[in-house]
C-alpha cells in the first residue's frame, strides 16, 4: 500500500449559517492549512499514486483567496469543506482542514 501526504496553506474567507447566533456568521477569513491523504495499492503507469500537483489544482487552485461561500454549495464550515476535497482528489481517503491552531476537522472515508 502506497500512501502519499500533501500539506498545503491557503487563504480564504467565509460566513457560517447556523443555527444559533455567533460571531462565525459574519464574514471572516483564516488562513487554512489543509493535509490530503491518498492510497493506493499499485502505483499507476506514472509510478504514482497522484501527482502532487494535481492535488494542489484540486484543492488551492479552486479555495485559495476566495469567499467559500460564493463557490461551495454548502454551509462552508471546515467539516463540509474537508469532505468536499475528499471527494476532489482521486485516491483520497482522508482530508485534514485546520482553520486555526486549536480548531481541526479530519473527514475520512470508511
Amino acid at each position: 500500500m502506497y500512501t502519499v501526504i500533501k500539506r498545503m496553506e491557503i487563504s480564504a474567507s467565509h460566513s457560517l449559517k447556523l443555527s444559533y447566533p455567533s460571531k462565525c456568521e459574519k464574514l471572516h477569513g483564516h488562513n487554512w492549512i489543509i493535509t490530503v491523504y491518498c492510497r493506493l495499492k499499485e502505483l499507476d503507469e506514472n509510478g504514482m499514486v497522484v501527482d502532487f500537483t494535481h492535488i494542489k489544482q484540486a484543492v488551492e487552485k479552486q479555495l485559495d483567496h476566495n469567499n467559500l461561500n460564493d463557490i461551495l454549495p454548502f454551509n462552508p464550515t471546515a467539516e463540509n469543506i474537508a469532505c468536499w476535497i475528499c471527494n476532489q482528489v482521486p485516491h483520497c481517503f482522508k482530508v485534514e482542514v485546520k482553520e486555526s491552531e486549536g480548531n481541526t476537522a479530519i473527514y475520512e472515508k470508511d
